[in-house]
């Protein structure tokens, strides 16, 4: 069995034929805004294509910041991105189609084989690094960078999902109040309401990067809130993660923004550590075994 048909699901009888102009082929899964599916452009190209949830496409708040968000993801342009291919905020229902990974996310990629070897490790943090320059070049802070919104293609990482991605200048929290984020892989700065920048998701890459080196989040489960708590109040325990990478995690998990790398610092401390252990020709290889 391939990923492709462990991941397609057919269609139900509640989920459209058809929107915007694309038919749907099959249930990709669903997220906090809505479901996914399979299509495919007019050309032939494969698309993933969400719709947005009733509940939020009758806010006017939220189809206001959802077509300023589309604004800002077109201009997004990296090699390790999923390219927005189209969307329609005012539609009925609100949706956006993005270029298909074919291939895991790195939530499910570790719970099928466990702990990615170090040369993987490496290549998915310079992957995720470019596609954060790429993503904060056009003044976006992704907010919610985590291992289900990475997914492993053949040839390198993607990062996908930028729905609850907010201009950068944008409040961290919704109309409700509620933070925006998920717990496990916050910044402290994100935990505490305060401004989010970049950093906020060189933060997020460190503790995506441990995850993938220990099989699980770097500050532990359990209820959000004491989630929470640990990371804006303790500092991090890196030894049992590999040594190659406690100085770059160290640098990305720093409490202070002002102290963390930067992705273009983390894309060449990578790179630099690939050579050094004669890793660079043999990572493309790891990587495939992963995928």
């Amino acid at each position: 069995m391939t990923y492709a048909t462990e991941v397609f699901q057919p269609l139900q009888a509640d989920d459209p034929p058809v929107v915007g102009g694309y038919r749907l082929a099959a249930r990709l899964g669903a997220g906090g805004m809505g479901r996914v599916y399979l299509s495919h452009t007019q050309g032939g190209r494969p698309v993933a294509l969400k719709v947005v949830r009733p509940e939020l496409a009758d806010d006017p708040a939220f189809r206001q910041r959802f077509g300023r968000e589309i604004k800002a993801a077109r201009r997004v342009r990296g090699a390790y991105t999923a390219e927005l291919i189209d969307a329609d905020a005012d539609g009925a229902p609100p949706w956006l189609a993005t270029l298909y990974v074919p291939g895991p996310s790195l939530t499910e990629a570790v719970a099928r084989r466990g702990p990615l070897p170090t040369p993987a490790l490496l290549w998915l943090m310079a992957g995720v690094a470019e596609a954060l320059q790429a993503i904060h070049g056009v003044g976006i802070v992704h907010r919610d960078l985590k291992p289900s919104n990475v997914l492993l293609a053949a040839d390198g990482p993607r990062v996908i999902d930028f729905g609850i991605s907010l201009a950068s200048g944008v409040t961290t929290h919704t109309a409700t109040g509620a933070a925006v984020g998920t717990p496990s892989f916050m910044a402290p700065e994100q935990a505490s309401a305060d401004r989010v920048t970049a950093a906020t998701d060189v933060f997020a890459l460190g503790q995506t990067a441990a995850f993938a080196a220990l099989g699980e989040p770097l500050y532990g489960d359990g209820p959000a809130v004491s989630v929470l708590y640990r990371i804006v109040h303790s500092a991090p325990d890196l030894t049992r993660l590999p040594a190659e990478l406690r100085p770059l995690l160290a640098r990305c998990l720093a409490a202070d923004p002002a102290d963390r790398a930067t992705p273009a610092e983390i894309v060449r401390w990578c790179r630099r550590q690939l050579d050094q252990d004669g890793a660079r020709e043999a990572a493309p290889a790891v990587w495939r075994e992963i995928t």
